[in-house]
């Protein structure tokens, strides 16, 4: 979602069928890793977004490089980043 803020937040969202408190935290560290991998190769294109990641129960068991790649394609998925691949200039 567009912000006014000009900054893009995320939020994550474990629920506690993902396991327990340690599990739920190991998904919020591999999101949170691999978004900041994401942000710094498309920072430009994401700036302005608010957006939310849900945990799902495979999340734990993934490597953070796997999910820099799911994010980008669902990222590009919602019209966030380019399709192409290219970065474009705002």
């Amino acid at each position: 979602m567009k912000n006014r803020a000009g900054i893009c937040r995320i939020g994550i969202t474990t629920s506690k069928k993902i396991g327990n408190a340690v599990e739920r935290n190991k998904s919020r560290r591999l999101i949170r890793a691999a978004f900041r991998n994401v942000y710094r190769e498309y920072e430009d294109c994401l700036q302005g977004y608010d957006i939310v990641f849900v945990a799902r129960g495979r999340t734990r068991y993934r490597k953070s490089y796997d999910l820099e790649k799911i994010m980008v394609r669902h990222l590009r998925k919602g019209n966030i980043l380019p399709k192409n691949g290219v970065k474009e200039k705002r």
